[in-house]
């Protein structure tokens, strides 16, 4: 059966038949879920009915107070990871519609090698005034 399938007849005829004070066994999470938040969630709905949980590979117990820690561990891991993917698509998307930055060719003159007359501070000036205004500093990007 493939990780894609969702329509999984088997699981919901074990959780429909599944009572409280039962334990559900399984030989690794992935064979009860596909992803963590699928996890997470199908968990949460046998905690509601006071069913159990236990996988023999992990040792995952959600019967045992430990059990529970490390289960909710791993919940807080996997929201933390949604996270940050979340903040890294955020952050693609808003670099994608600001302007590339310009190249050095048009930040300042070539030089022949040797030491250009005209000032740091004038190289900095014409560098400024070739940049969008759009283009982000690194003030803005830190925040």
């Amino acid at each position: 059966m493939s990780g894609a399938v969702t329509d999984r007849p088997a699981l919901h005829e074990v959780l429909a038949f599944a009572r409280s004070g039962d334990t559900l066994i399984v030989w690794k999470p992935d064979r009860l879920a596909r992803s963590m938040k699928q996890l997470i969630e199908t968990i949460e709905e046998l905690r509601l009915r006071s069913i159990g949980f236990r996988s023999l590979t992990e040792a995952l117990d959600t019967t045992t107070a430990q059990g529970r820690l490390v289960f909710h561990m791993f919940g807080a891991l996997a929201e933390f990871e949604r996270s940050l993917i979340r903040e890294r698509t955020q952050a693609a998307l808003t670099s994608s519609r600001c302007p590339a930055p310009p190249s050095d060719s048009q930040l300042a003159p070539a030089t022949s090698g040797a030491r250009n007359s005209r000032s740091a501070g004038a190289h900095f000036a014409q560098s400024r005034s070739v940049l969008p205004a759009k283009w982000p500093n690194s003030l803005s990007i830190s925040k």
